[in-house]
């Protein structure tokens, strides 16, 4: 295998990037692929696994491999930390105006190659491309973001309350840090966690999703050409995650990890950081509620609700999970629902007008499918949907169910699927109750015209965000993440770059003073 950056056809623009022919058809899917990088990135160069293997990455949407990549070793994962740890000091002692024009940079190329970026997740995801524009201007958002936070970490210098010294707080990079990535959002959750972890100094070994690692690829290049130096970003895609990660995390250079995925798998990595006293980032699962009040402005609550349940074809940790509707107007937030649902156009992503697209995989659509039949046996009513899509690719029917009963299995786990499962409730005691009836909380989502109402939400729902009359939270500037089982730390806002930061408090004598050698305070104090 050449893991060299592949050679295209496709004309070149001005700049050097090749040109898209067209914006969808076989030429332009082609193109794109051309684009990706299928080896590793390690020390900023591509280069083949150390055994030569690779695997395939498949288009959900019919079945067709798309591209053969490198697929890395635990040996590879450890040289990739070689190179991310041979880089640090230099990336750490940048100046953060660098820092933050590289970042800048890699926005701006992202801009610029926005469709090409677009493609390539639809095909490799299988989300809508109208979907996945929207993925591009929100992980770019990351880039942009935190180019503009690079220059503003700052510290604190004080007198310290006795007057006896000054106290000087300041923040520096942790170091070197490993980088876990799903396969629902290739790009945004990509630049999520690079972004703040070259912003704040630190160099990263990235570790994507086997089932959507070329996004990443392409990404990783693109940070190439924005100016990242060598060794600053590593890429090792595997299909063989726990070797590759083990090796990584056990080791004692290796001083930052930040995962976004299961509960399950990110309690095992916890443990395994445990070892090295590792600074952790968890972003895992959700089964958010979706609250729905009698005097809830409804032609909102359904617009809120469809984009809550379906963006990504259901297939994100912040997707509703349980619709919790007051019995007075569950009835008609029913029929509204049903009636936008049983409309959605169901296909490939690249098909114009496509809302649901597939899911990623068999398993998955059995999963969603199992939940399904479990609430149907159980006293659930099937309006619309309910049903796996016959024909290639791995689609499932948009549903929505009602009537779904206590004890109902998708009232407990994470469906990431395309089903809206109504239950009813009575007051706001039992709303709220049932709201934090999960081991998770990572967000809620609830709509009301009573201010008062929206307020006590705020103070009672165990979560880490609220969709307060709002179907979509995620934002570049605020802070991502859940509390309970769905994870430790933030991503976003000023609080995602603190994660990837060091503080050091210094205490110096008090500078008018005596000298310290010949202060008898101070000799008494030691």
């Amino acid at each position: 295998m050449t893991a060299t950056h592949p050679a295209t056809s496709a004309t070149h623009t001005a700049t050097g990037w090749p040109s898209v022919p067209d914006a969808t058809g076989p030429a332009a899917e082609q193109a794109v692929l051309d684009r990706v990088p299928t080896g590793l990135l390690v020390g900023g160069a591509w280069r083949p696994a150390a055994d030569g293997g690779t695997f395939p990455v498949v288009d959900p949407a019919t079945g067709a491999t798309l591209l053969r990549i490198a697929d890395a070793t635990p040996e590879d994962g450890v040289k990739a930390l070689d190179a991310a740890e041979a880089a640090a000091k230099g990336w750490a002692a940048t100046p953060p105006r660098q820092r933050a024009e590289v970042l800048r940079r890699a926005f701006d190329l992202l801009q610029d190659r926005r469709e090409e970026f677009a493609l390539l997740m639809t095909l490799e995801m299988g989300k809508p491309l109208a979907e996945a524009r929207g993925e591009v201007t929100y992980g770019g958002e990351f880039l942009r973001w935190f180019s503009e936070e690079a220059v503003r970490i700052g510290g604190s210098y004080g007198t310290n309350p006795e007057g006896t010294g000054r106290a000087i707080v300041t923040h520096k990079p942790v170091g070197p840090a490993f980088l876990i990535t799903p396969w629902n959002f290739p790009l945004a959750m990509a630049t999520r966690k690079v972004a703040p972890a070259l912003a704040a100094g630190c160099t990263v070994v990235v570790k994507p999703a086997e089932l959507t690692p070329l996004t990443t690829l392409l990404f990783a290049d693109l940070l190439l050409e924005a100016g990242v130096p060598a060794g600053v970003v590593n890429v090792v895609p595997t299909t063989r995650a726990a070797d590759v990660s083990g090796p990584v995390i056990a080791d004692p250079r290796l001083r930052k990890l930040s995962f976004t995925g299961s509960t399950p798998v990110g309690r095992t990595l916890l443990r395994q950081a445990a070892d090295t006293v590792l600074r952790t980032s968890m972003e895992l699962g959700g089964n958010a509620p979706f609250l729905v009040f009698a005097d809830a402005d409804l032609d909102a609550a359904v617009d809120g609700a469809l984009l809550a349940k379906f963006r990504n074809t259901g297939q994100a940790c912040t997707a509703a999970n349980r619709f919790l509707v007051h019995e007075d107007v569950a009835e008609e937030f029913a029929r509204r629902v049903t009636e936008r649902v049983a409309a959605m156009p169901v296909g490939r992503g690249t098909e114009d007008g496509v809302a649901i697209g597939p899911l990623i995989d068999a398993r998955a659509v059995d999963k969603v499918h199992r939940l399904v039949a479990d609430a149907v046996e159980r006293g659930a009513v099937v309006r619309t949907g309910g049903h796996p899509v016959e024909g290639p690719g791995t689609f499932y029917a948009p549903t929505v169910l009602t009537d779904v009963q206590p004890g109902s299995a998708l009232l407990r786990d994470e469906l990431f699927g395309p089903v809206l499962a109504i239950s009813t409730f009575r007051t706001e005691d039992d709303a709220v109750t049932a709201a934090n009836d999960t081991e998770y909380g990572l967000v809620d989502y609830a709509y009301t015209s009573d201010p008062a109402r929206g307020q006590r939400l705020i103070e009672r729902l165990e979560t880490g965000m609220l969709g307060l009359n709002a179907g979509v939270v995620s934002n570049a500037s605020a802070p991502f993440g859940g509390v309970k089982q769905s994870g430790l730390g933030r991503e976003g806002g000023g609080e995602g770059i603190a994660e990837y930061l060091e503080t050091m408090y210094t205490l110096t004598p008090d500078p008018f003073g005596p000298p310290a050698s010949t202060s008898t305070g101070q000799r008494a104090a030691r």
